[in-house]
C-alpha cells in the first residue's frame, strides 16, 4: 500500500521527530511511504482569516501534489480537516472542485488511518506512564473522529489512560486565534491544563502539533512537571522506557 505523508508545516519546522515517528510506524505496518516534494502549507491560516484567494492558491498546489497518490496521510487533525475544505473552497470551479474532491476522499489523519484503513489498533507500543488525551478541535468537529486515536492508547502496554474533563474544548490555540485573542486563548490554555493537573496525569497527548506547541509552551512557562507528547511517539516506543 502506498501512501503519501503531507508532513505539515509544524512538524516540518519544530516536530521532525514526530514525522521520523509516523514514517516508521506506517513502514513497519506494511506501507511505502513517499513525500512529494510539491506539498506546502495546506492553506489553513489563509483560509481560516478569510483570505480565499491564498487558500485556494496553496489548495491548487497541494491537490496538484497529492492527487496520483493512492493515500495521503498527516500527523495534524487540523491539516486533514483542511484538505477536506478543498471541495468547497472550489464550488464555483467544477474542474478543481472535482480534482479537490478526489484528494479530500483519500486525506486521513494519522490515527484515521491505522484503525479505519489498515484495520489495526494494536501497533505493539509499549510506554508506561500515566496520561491523559487532548482531543483537538478540528479532529472531533470536522473530522469527527472521536475512536481511533483511544483504540490505538489503550493497546499500549504499560499506558494508563486517565479520562481528562472537558477534553473536547479547545486548548486556545487556533492558528491565528492565539495572535488575535492572546488574553482569551491564555485563559483557555490555562484551564486545560488545570484540568490536566486535576487528572493527575504526568503526560498529556494530543494528535496534533498546534495544540501541543500551544500547552506545551504554557506548561513550560508556569513550570509544570507534566510531559507534553504527540500520540506517535508514544506509539512508536518499542521497547520498556521512553523514545
Amino acid at each position: 500500500m502506498k501512501v503519501s505523508l503531507f508532513i505539515t508545516c509544524l512538524a516540518e519546522m519544530f516536530y521532525q521527530n514526530v514525522a521520523k515517528d509516523v514514517v516508521e510506524i506506517l513502514e513497519r505496518l506494511g506501507c511505502d511511504v513517499d513525500f512529494p516534494k510539491g506539498q506546502i502549507c495546506c492553506g489553513q491560516p489563509a483560509y481560516n482569516s478569510g483570505y480565499r484567494k491564498d487558500a485556494q492558491k496553496a489548495a491548487k498546489q497541494m491537490i496538484k501534489s497529492f492527487e496520483h497518490s493512492e493515500f495521503v496521510v498527516t500527523p495534524s487533525g487540523s491539516c486533514a480537516a483542511m484538505f477536506k475544505e478543498y471541495p468547497e473552497l472550489f464550488k464555483e470551479e467544477p474542474e478543481w472542485r472535482k480534482r479537490a474532491e478526489a484528494v479530500a476522499g483519500k486525506t486521513y489523519e494519522f490515527t484515521q488511518f491505522i484503525v479505519n484503513v489498515l484495520h489495526v489498533e494494536d501497533v505493539g507500543a509499549v510506554y508506561p506512564a500515566s496520561a491523559t488525551y487532548h482531543t483537538s478541535c478540528h479532529m472531533i468537529r470536522l473530522l469527527k473522529e472521536t475512536e481511533a486515536p483511544f483504540k490505538l492508547l489503550k493497546n499500549v502496554k504499560g499506558l494508563e489512560l486517565l479520562p481528562l474533563e472537558n477534553s473536547y474544548d479547545c486548548c486556545g490555540f487556533g492558528g491565528t486565534f492565539a495572535v488575535k485573542m492572546a488574553p482569551i486563548s491564555e485563559q483557555m490554555v490555562d484551564e486545560k491544563i488545570q484540568h490536566v493537573e486535576d487528572s493527575t496525569a504526568t503526560l498529556l497527548i494530543a494528535a496534533d502539533n498546534g495544540c501541543l506547541m500551544n500547552i506545551k509552551g504554557r506548561i513550560d512557562r508556569k513550570g509544570k512537571p507534566i510531559e507534553v507528547k504527540h500520540i506517535a511517539q508514544i506509539l512508536n516506543t518499542r521497547a520498556e522506557g521512553r523514545n
